[in-house]
């Protein structure tokens, strides 16, 4: 079953309730799902895309392009099976932060849209992304997340494979040159890890399944 969305901002209508706010941006069919915190730490505040006006989303996007995720940075970037989301959407008042309570209002809307996009792999960006992520998809402790030790390694997990990503406003050059080459030895692996059950779809594709 495919995703049919017209657009590629909010392509499934999500209003959480707050303005301003930055809704998911890309593929809604997408095979990578990368996942930051909010707007405050990523950007997107003034374009509305995640992951853009930040010196933090705007590294991140450049090695997403050298590592084949993104067909080209920018504001938005140009994607293709990829999507870009944040766990609290909302825009937060002046320097602050989304409260413990606001990330547990918006986490109902974040998790519908991860089953949404139904994306292969997870891309959580930084610590808090990376804990939700790992609380909610995989067998891997939430509760003490070694960034340093974890940063674009392959975790297993349940009908997702994740990899977490360091908050790249902390990266060293070393950082960055792991990442994309994980990401592109991922690419060349069979990392959908789907099956074929031997039924056909209209058209005589197969039907497989995760």
């Amino acid at each position: 079953m495919q995703n049919i969305a017209a657009s590629q901002s909010n392509p499934f209508g999500f209003e959480p309730g707050c303005e301003p706010f930055v809704p998911g941006y890309g593929d809604a069919n997408a095979h990578f799902h990368v996942v930051g915190d909010h707007p405050g730490v990523h950007g997107g505040t003034e374009s509305g895309v995640p992951f853009t006006g930040s010196e933090s989303g705007e590294r991140l996007q450049r090695a997403l392009v050298d590592a084949g995720l993104l067909e080209a940075a920018g504001s938005p970037p140009d994607v293709d099976k990829t999507y870009l989301s944040y766990l609290h959407m909302c825009v937060p008042d002046g320097d602050g932060a989304p409260t413990e309570r606001d990330y547990d209002d918006l986490e109902p809307l974040f998790d519908a849209e991860l089953r949404a996009i139904t994306a292969h792999v997870l891309l959580p960006v930084g610590e808090r992304a990376t804990r939700h992520v790992f609380s909610i998809a995989t067998m891997e402790s939430p509760d003490e997340v070694d960034m340093d030790a974890r940063h674009a390694t392959e975790v297993a997990g349940s009908g997702w494979l994740v990899v977490p990503i360091k908050e790249p406003a902390e990266w060293s050059d070393g950082d960055e040159a792991a990442l994309v080459e994980t990401l592109e030895a991922m690419l060349a692996t069979d990392y959908r890890r789907e099956a074929d059950l031997g039924r056909f779809l209209p058209h005589g594709e197969s039907y497989r399944v995760r």
